[in-house]
């Protein structure tokens, strides 16, 4: 009969949530992960929890949290009687930073526009209108 819940070698959690193996090894260090059993031989095994936590984490980073940000909703997760409406704060305040990134950015794009305008290619380095632009006071759109 198959177990419910077989062990895993580290190489096949890796391959299955797509992340190498010193991710996991720093994961597990940084506490975001809980510590491996191990089997008589030394191995490390790890479940399918590990894989989901891993694939949450992988996710999550992607939407631009950081470790302790994952940290905190990996908590959340998993804390009995702990409501949504806190993730949906975490959630909303990670929306009002990428914000607070956008218009910068949005700025730096404007300005390099400019500058890309106003560059003759043709032209030698020394001659450069984008190079001598970067000498000016104040570049900013």
């Amino acid at each position: 009969m198959k177990a419910l819940n077989p062990a895993m070698t580290v190489g096949v959690v890796a391959k299955r949530a797509g992340v190498n193996i010193d991710t996991i090894r720093y994961y597990e260090r940084q506490g975001l992960l809980p510590k491996s059993t191990r089997t008589r031989a030394g191995y490390r095994t790890f479940t399918e929890e590990t894989v989901q936590r891993l694939r949450f984490i992988k996710n999550a980073k992607a939407l631009g949290f950081t470790l302790g940000e994952i940290k905190q909703l990996l908590v959340l997760r998993v804390t009995a009687g702990s409501a949504c409406n806190a993730v949906r704060r975490q959630a909303q305040a990670k929306v009002r930073h990428i914000e607070e990134k956008i218009t910068p950015l949005e700025n730096m794009k404007e300005a390099l526009q400019k500058l890309i305008t106003v560059c003759l290619a043709d032209k030698p380095t020394a001659k450069c209108s984008f190079l001598t632009n970067l000498n000016s006071e104040g570049i900013s759109s």
